[in-house]
């Protein structure tokens, strides 16, 4: 268990680590060599220019401004000086929210943590329960609840506060749905024409034996919207046009360095290998080799194209309706349009950028199953991990070790040994095993088949959250527990477990501040240094950059990871809401990770990272449950400890607040969740009504029709077959269908369930 003494190296060797990544950074992003990997947003804005273009050769690569490095830290303050206003122009509203998340932090935990320190701390350091008590222990464990006498009348301080931490909490949760809610009704007011905005995605279209899909969708929309459909565009199965793409540019990359290697010395012709990664296989020449892959690709790219176009199974039920207005949109995003509530399913759609286009292609009935099969494969995946989290937690208790193992005792028992392995190696050990977690989280999101990249990442996050909840959070307490307390579990009754599992529970605190440390100090100043980008940017500038386009691609600048970064700052609103009645001593060190990471996460949302897409802050309502259920879970847990200690008489008291804190978050759902999931058709018709009055002749059909074309046929030939030729527009308009009356149809229609299908075969479009 974990000592002062190991807390104390733990700090020292974080706050070292964490130094020495930001007096690097400070170094390393002066450098002009390093500038497109710390500053890259500015160079995808085309606002800023490689300092290397000009100036002496040494220059080029090497800052030799002496008067620069005096201020190594001014990025810092910069980082603080742009307005909350500047900032969401900047990078979006998204990135300004997602910061608001650290200040939500800041305002919860500083005053919980005066009023935990003047009040709690002195409560429970005064006594000396644990003194002469047969549990292991540290003098941490004596600031923690631990420390109370079972039946004390002091726990009403614990009680106290617990009431004013939590009418905290939501006072500051309430402010901030409110602010967040507002922001984004005034972005999406402010905000300049999106397709998305005019748009619906449209899901399980039902076959009919008379119509392609096409057909279907504008005669469907012709008949329900006939004042506000505009155009469509049916969406086509080209994932594997999308893989022969990236391979044909993948070969013209190449094509273009060995050119331009051969234009360098035309007395030599280059060559290449076949084989895996041109190193094994027969020796031909380089330029013509790719030449004839190009070709090839190409000639099956056509093939693919053509099936595409010829075969109806490439066609996706599936489709993007453009209307005239975004009232239109909203009425039809947010209604059922059908009496079957099984097809013709309507949302919105995502603006283009966040389409995920290859779950679009996937049946919509196989979705139900696709979402078990990931559950299950889930729940598996939690229960497995137990395992290593019951190894670090070894590593946090080597006291139970040592009786399990006596020969490894002189080792461990070495004090520099003993305080590096309990109050670093735990933290470390642990963010190690969750290192590829995100990404496996990911993939089984993917799998479920969302259809954006907003949607899948909440959905991950979402995963995270469930996963950290109770292997890191409750897997570590528990199996910590066990360790620590292993001879008191052998030598007692079986009913005085759960009084020993209550007593050793705030014990735990010691572990959760290595880790603390460990990613929220030492974790944090890493991500400003970047380290891993810089290495990949100039090994793939020396080694694989062949053309302009590959040194432009090599400073991608990723974005923020919503699905990893926002679960992590969540076990700390549940650590610190959970511990701040139990063990105040923790409050400190998450104060300082909110704090710090405010700092270093704005300085690289203004000039590292490009957002790839915008959701207007969508995800919030998610933010704001997770916190919700932190505090909800920090009260059961303040209920079950006082009921080991004897304090039985405080549960109806404290029953109050699970209650009180859920009613709050049904109130704070009503009144705010409807911005971040409906349209107002309010303010749909406000924005509407002015732009028709600025902009009166404006080409909506020509601005939408080739809006959500699948990226793999943009700027091709093909282009015309993917969407709708522009048509003259009339008063009126005679559409005629292919569907015939239902005496004359061979086959009953599956048009929509409805008697929709006996409508005249001939309807009026009124575009006007």
């Amino acid at each position: 268990m974990a000592n002062i003494r190991d807390i104390g190296l733990s700090a020292a060797l974080n706050i070292l680590g964490a130094i020495t990544f930001l007096l690097a950074f400070a170094f390393l992003r002066l450098q002009p060599i390093n500038d497109r990997v710390y500053f890259p947003k500015w160079y995808l804005k085309g606002a800023r220019e490689s300092p290397s273009h000009g100036g002496t050769f040494v220059r080029k690569f090497v800052n030799l401004d002496m008067r620069s490095y005096l201020k190594f830290l001014s990025w810092m303050p910069a980082a603080l000086k742009m307005p909350e206003d500047e900032l969401i122009s900047h990078a979006g509203l998204d990135s300004a929210v997602y910061l608001r998340i650290y200040l939500v932090g800041l305002k919860i935990f500083a005053p919980i943590a005066i009023l935990a320190f003047a009040v709690l701390v002195p409560v429970n350091w005064t006594n000396d329960t644990l003194q002469f008590s047969k549990f292991e222990h540290s003098n941490i464990d004596k600031l923690s609840i631990s420390n109370i006498p079972v039946g004390s009348k002091r726990f009403i301080a614990h009680l106290s506060m617990a009431y004013v931490f939590t009418f905290w909490t939501c006072y500051v949760l309430l402010r901030e749905y409110e602010i967040v809610a507002q922001m984004r009704l005034r972005f999406l007011a402010s905000e300049k024409r999106r397709p998305d905005q005019f748009t619906v995605l449209v899901r399980n279209i039902p076959p009919d034996p008379d119509e392609s899909i096409g057909e279907l969708v504008e005669h469907f929309f012709l008949v329900n919207h006939p004042d506000h459909y505009l155009t469509h565009q049916v969406v086509y199965n080209a994932n594997k046009l999308a893989k022969l793409v990236k391979e044909k540019t993948k070969m013209q990359n190449w094509l273009d360095y060995y050119q331009l290697k051969f234009e360098r010395n035309a007395s030599q012709r280059p060559t290449t290998k076949t084989g895996f990664l041109g190193c094994f296989g027969t020796k031909v020449d380089a330029i013509e080799y790719y030449k004839s892959e190009i070709e090839r690709i190409e000639t099956e790219e056509a093939e693919e194209r053509e099936k595409i176009v010829k075969d109806p199974k490439s066609v996706v039920p599936a489709a993007f309706v453009s209307f005239r207005s975004r009232w239109g949109a909203a009425v039809c995003a947010q209604t059922q349009q059908t009496s079957n509530p099984t097809v013709w399913l309507t949302e919105w759609a995502p603006e283009p950028r966040d389409v995920y286009w290859d779950n679009l292609s996937i049946p919509f009935v196989s979705l139900t199953v696709r979402r078990l099969i990931v559950a299950v494969a889930f729940f598996f995946l939690n229960f497995f991990y137990v395992i290593p989290i019951a190894f670090v937690q070894s590593l946090a208790n080597l006291e139970g070790i040592e009786k399990a193992a006596p020969f490894l005792k002189p080792l461990i028992e070495i004090p520099t040994i003993k305080s590096f392995i309990q109050g670093f190696l735990p933290g470390i050990a642990l963010k190690i095993f969750l290192i590829l977690l995100p990404s496996i989280l990911m993939f089984m999101s993917k799998v479920e088949g969302l259809t954006s990249i907003s949607s899948l990442e909440r959905r991950s996050a979402s995963k995270y959250y469930i996963f950290i909840f109770f292997n890191v959070f409750l897997a570590s307490i528990i199996a910590g527990s066990a360790l620590e307390q292993l001879k008191t579990y052998i030598h007692q009754s079986a009913n005085e477990i759960p009084r020993t599992v209550g007593t050793s529970i705030p014990m735990k605190a010691t572990f959760f501040i290595t880790y603390v440390m460990v990613d929220g100090w030492a974790g944090v100043a890493g991500e400003i240094l970047r380290l891993k980008p810089l290495v990949i940017f100039h090994l793939k500038n020396f080694f694989l950059v062949k053309t302009e386009k590959d040194r432009e691609e090599a400073m991608d600048p990723g974005s923020i990871g919503f699905d990893s970064s926002e679960p992590q700052i969540q076990l700390y609103f549940l650590l610190g809401l959970v511990y701040a009645a139990v063990t105040p001593f923790l409050l400190p060190f998450i104060l300082i990770f909110f704090g710090f990471a405010y700092i270093v996460y704005r300085h690289q949302i203004i000039n590292v990272y490009n957002q790839e897409y915008e959701s207007a802050a969508a995800f919030w309502p998610s933010v704001h449950g997770r916190i919700i259920t932190a505090l909800i879970v920090s009260q059961l847990l303040l209920l079950g400890l006082l009921s080991t200690k004897g304090a039985g008489q405080s549960t109806p008291v404290l029953l109050v607040l699970p209650v009180v804190t859920f009613y709050f978050h049904k109130y704070c759902k009503n009144r705010y969740e409807p911005t971040f999931v409906k349209c107002p058709l309010q303010e749909a018709m406000k924005k509407d009504t002015l732009e028709r009055a600025r902009d009166p002749g404006f080409d909506l059909k020509g601005y939408l029709i080739n809006a959500y074309i699948h990226p793999v046929f943009k700027g091709d030939d093909g282009d015309e077959k993917f969407s709708i030729a522009d048509e003259p527009e009339v008063e009126q308009v005679l559409v005629a269908t292919k569907r015939q009356s239902r005496r004359n149809t061979p086959v009953p229609s599956k048009y929509n369930g409805s008697e929709s299908p006996s409508l005249p075969e001939i309807v009026y479009d009124q575009r006007l």
